[in-house]
């Protein structure tokens, strides 16, 4: 498999999942200004919408999935055994499917306008407050002191709403959310988000050495 990423987008949610599981995905880096890949590849005949993650799969009759719902769920699924995501046709899936679209819905797509500065005063106050309202959701999910959103087990979710944690750069406030803020210093701790970190941040460096050689 291959695994498009972009530096600190959503794509970090996917690279999560598969450290929990252990895959190894050839990770290849698209410069989302610049429009380059750091493998020389077109990123525009991978996903012509050009946004990530995009997993290209081993089998081409497969394709190309692409959506970070999509993505990490469809790994969680393939693995059950790392208790990810709740089995198909259960109703804890359905609530994560929920929470999930609520996630891509309320937050990331709501951080968007914002950090393109793309919106007027009014414009800004109405995202600032969707987001203040969503993230008061989750804090209000975390009052029980559960470890993670939907218990004691981390799952796509948790690596969804950490991989979209964009309110400095959208310049939304959360300070006020300590539960949420103890949440996500518990992710963040997990060798698998470090990982993923450690793993972008390589493959950016060598991009860019790439692009200024």
């Amino acid at each position: 498999m291959k695994l498009y990423i972009a530096q600190a987008t959503c794509s970090l949610a996917a690279q999560t999942i598969a450290n929990e599981i252990g895959l190894t995905p050839e990770l290849v880096h698209f410069d989302v200004f610049g429009k380059s890949s750091s493998d020389g590849s077109s990123f525009a005949d991978v996903n012509p919408l050009l946004y990530v993650p995009a997993l290209v799969m081993d089998d081409a009759e497969q394709g190309v999935l692409t959506e970070t719902v999509i993505v990490t769920s469809y790994l969680a699924d393939k693995h059950p055994e790392f208790n990810l995501i709740p089995a198909r046709g259960t109703w804890a899936r359905v609530r994560m499917d929920s929470l999930l679209t609520f996630v891509a819905t309320e937050i990331a797509q709501k951080h968007i306008p914002l950090m393109r500065k793309l919106m007027t005063p009014e414009g800004i106050e109405f995202h600032t407050n969707k987001l203040l309202t969503a993230y008061g959701t989750l804090e209000d999910m975390l009052a029980d002191g559960r470890e993670y959103l939907t218990g004691d087990t981390f799952t796509v979710l948790d690596a969804y709403v950490w991989a979209t944690l964009w309110n400095e750069r959208s310049g939304v406030n959360i300070d006020h959310l300590k539960n949420f803020a103890a949440f996500i210093a518990r992710v963040e701790a997990r060798p698998s988000v470090q990982k993923a970190l450690k793993d972008e941040a390589e493959i950016v460096a060598v991009h860019k050495a790439k692009l200024a050689a």
